[in-house]
């Protein structure tokens, strides 16, 4: 029995020693007090214990914290651990794939992001009308830094500022004398660069005119050119003209767009110069590569100064046929020396000849070169000018292999000859149907060459137009102004004082001051007089005062834009005519995948009633009015057949339906997509296949 004991006090401290990593723990059996000194010395120092070899090897064997790497790597050999290793591996292998190829898909998928100069509506400046800042009567580049807020106000974010250049100012600065520099009446160059980098750090774009087809008569360019001055000598289109009886004869019978002969006799070349526009506005000779190099170079300029994108106007002028053949005459029988008006002639042999789309096509080539930086595209606009021909017109988009303009600025809406829903449907119908597939459209319903909306068609349609151009797909432009209903100025309203401060005003009451508030020239100028006669209902009509008015052309402007900015059928849906007739267009925006339906019910004529659910089949009994151009009938709930509006009235409809309007076979030509993009409400994300 003792022997035994002898034998389990041994193993017991063996055990221990295997648990405790050979550290000495004492056993428990020992009493403290019972064991002393002469007692431990006593006990044999070295202890022979007979141990089962294979026991104390699998005791060694169980992992512990603080294994050494001999230790550690015979446990991660065996099976169990070693399974588990691998499956994690594999796992994590696998699930890195799985994101990769989700990351992939959803990239190859989801549709092209619009790009900012279409997914903000482009607000039209004319400078010397925006905001006087130095009291001399003329707005300039601080003033419309000074009102940048309002910009922003009604959640806009690009610019279009017309032309600024160094001008004698005839045609209003569109013949410029240097186009490396900033006329004085609008400030300078640093003024531009302040201007510039205000605009940038409210996240604003800026676009600028460019007018490549003519320069001043003024400028260095064509003084040289007169004097037959090295490679100057044909910058400008001259010809011989003989003389008889003291007066000149024109090469041929081309008229200019102001009027009378395109031909100038020069009395220091003794040769005559093309205008096209006025006598002041030479044409360039886009024929001399050395001329077209010169509007690189300064497209490269501008560019290189920060600005985000070019308008090019008047560019179907470039070029004119070598042959200088006389033009065909509208009327036959009218003797041709009566002819003096542009209208009386085709200008077959003046306008977009062979070559001018390779010529704008490459200034595209060279904007593009400023354009591969991330997030900083360059626009590129053109003023098409083709009122009558679309086909035309569509081709300054480019081609499906060689790219042009972002889009040729549309004039439709301003172009029309009446106003009522089926000339609006026309209007609106002849772009879609004649527009690349692909392409963008783009929408202006004002501009600084034609009436305002209020002198044009009624002050009464001010809403509904807005409100059209602010729902149909593309980009908006408004032209400054328009966004509070201004008028014409009357020609009663320009004084002599005006007149003689500038002949000219009497031909431009759309350029009118903008008009801010009711103070004395509508806050438009501290100054003792403006450039043009403040319009007369200014106390009325002005910004400061329709901000606090709920229901004015102001914030419905602003509401529109809120609602385009956040309902992505309005921003890049579909569109479907639904109805139009004498009185109203109904057009609807829809997004697959999107329960969510807009309809726009314009009225342009008189007051009308419709049945839409008899026209629209599935449509709900009831709509709920999104927008309104009274504002007191937003959030109700309208009958669909029998919706009743007042002439000039808007309604924005907004109801749910499980059958859109672009999936009706009955609509199917009626509805056009330019960005097509489909919604998931699985994942809350756009994807392009449908």
């Amino acid at each position: 029995m003792v022997e035994e004991e002898a034998k389990s006090l041994p193993m017991e401290l063996s055990e221990k020693e295997g648990v405790e990593n050979n550290g000495f723990v004492q056993n428990e059996v020992f009493d403290d007090k019972e064991t002393d000194t002469s007692t431990q010395e006593e006990m044999p120092k070295t202890c022979v214990v007979d141990v089962d070899p294979a026991a104390t090897e699998e005791l060694v064997l169980k992992p512990y914290a603080g294994m050494p790497k001999e230790v550690l790597l015979k446990f991660s050999s065996q099976a169990r651990y070693r399974v588990t290793r691998e499956i994690l591996f594999w796992l994590i292998i696998a699930a890195a794939i799985m994101l990769v190829c989700a990351t992939i898909t959803i990239i190859a998928l989801s549709p092209k992001c619009l790009d900012w100069w279409q997914a903000s509506p482009i607000y039209q400046i004319y400078p010397r009308s925006f905001k006087d800042s130095n009291m001399d009567g003329n707005g300039d580049l601080k003033g419309i830094q000074e009102k940048l807020d309002h910009i922003t106000y009604l959640n806009i974010k690009t610019i279009w500022i017309t032309s600024f250049y160094k001008s004698p100012l005839k045609d209003l600065g569109y013949g410029a004398e240097d186009f490396y520099d900033i006329d004085p009446m609008f400030g300078s160059m640093s003024d531009f660069e302040n201007l510039l980098a205000a605009i940038h750090d409210r996240g604003l774009k800026v676009i600028m005119d460019l007018v490549p087809n003519h320069t001043s008569d003024k400028h260095r360019w064509f003084q040289l050119s007169r004097n037959r001055t090295g490679k100057y000598t044909d910058y400008y289109i001259w010809q011989d003209c003989t003389q008889a009886a003291g007066s000149v004869i024109p090469p041929n019978n081309w008229v200019s767009v102001f009027g009378n002969s395109s031909w100038q006799f020069d009395d220091v070349r003794k040769q005559c110069y093309l205008h096209q526009f006025g006598k002041e506005q030479p044409d360039l000779n886009f024929y001399n590569l050395a001329v077209q190099q010169e509007i690189h170079d300064i497209i490269k300029f501008w560019l290189g100064k920060g600005i985000d994108g070019f308008s090019f106007s008047a560019v179907k002028f470039l070029l004119e046929a070598t042959h200088l053949r006389d033009e065909p005459q509208v009327n036959k029988s009218q003797n041709p020396e009566s002819i003096t008006a542009y209208s009386q002639l085709y200008h077959d042999y003046t306008t977009t000849q062979v070559g001018m789309h390779d010529i704008i096509r490459s200034f595209r080539q060279t904007m593009n070169q400023f354009s591969s930086e991330p997030g900083r595209y360059r626009f590129m606009g053109s003023d098409g000018g083709e009122k009558e021909d679309a086909e035309a017109t569509m081709m300054y988009y480019g081609t499906t292999f060689i790219q042009e303009a972002d889009f040729p600025f549309n004039f439709n809406l301003i172009n029309m000859k009446s106003l009522s829903g089926n000339s609006i449907f026309e209007a609106v119908n002849l772009w879609m149907k004649n527009m690349p597939a692909g392409k963008w459209p783009n929408w202006a319903v004002g501009s600084p060459n034609a009436a305002r909306i209020s002198s044009r068609i009624g002050k009464e349609y001010v809403s509904v137009m807005n409100m059209l151009l602010l729902t149909l797909p593309g980009t908006p432009v408004t032209y400054y102004g328009e966004e509070i209903g201004m008028e014409n100025i009357a020609s009663e309203n320009v004084s002599e004082e005006h007149i003689n401060f500038d002949p000219v005003v009497v031909t431009f009451p759309e350029k009118s001051p903008m008009q801010w508030d009711s103070k004395v020239n509508a806050g438009f100028t501290e100054g003792n007089s403006s450039w043009l006669p403040v319009n007369s209902d200014y106390q009325s009509v002005n910004v400061e005062i329709q901000m606090t008015w709920s229901n004015s052309t102001l914030n419905l402007y602003r509401a529109l834009t809120s609602l385009r900015n956040s309902e992505l059928p309005i921003h890049r849906g579909w569109m479907c005519y639904v109805w139009n007739d004498s009185d109203v267009f109904v057009y609807v925006r829809e997004l697959d995948g999107l329960d969510r339906v807009f309809m726009m019910v314009l009225n342009f004529g008189q007051e009308s009633t419709i049945d839409l659910k008899a026209i629209v089949p599935n449509l709900p009994s009831e709509a709920i009015i999104r927008l309104s151009t009274n504002f007191s009938n937003a959030g109700k709930a309208v009958n669909t057949k029998l919706i009743k509006t007042e002439m000039g009235e808007g309604l924005v409809l907004e109801y749910k339906t499980a059958k859109p309007v672009h999936t009706m076979e009955a609509f199917q030509g009626n509805c056009f997509v330019a960005e097509k993009a489909c919604y998931s409400s699985a994942f809350n994300l756009l994807y392009m296949n449908c």
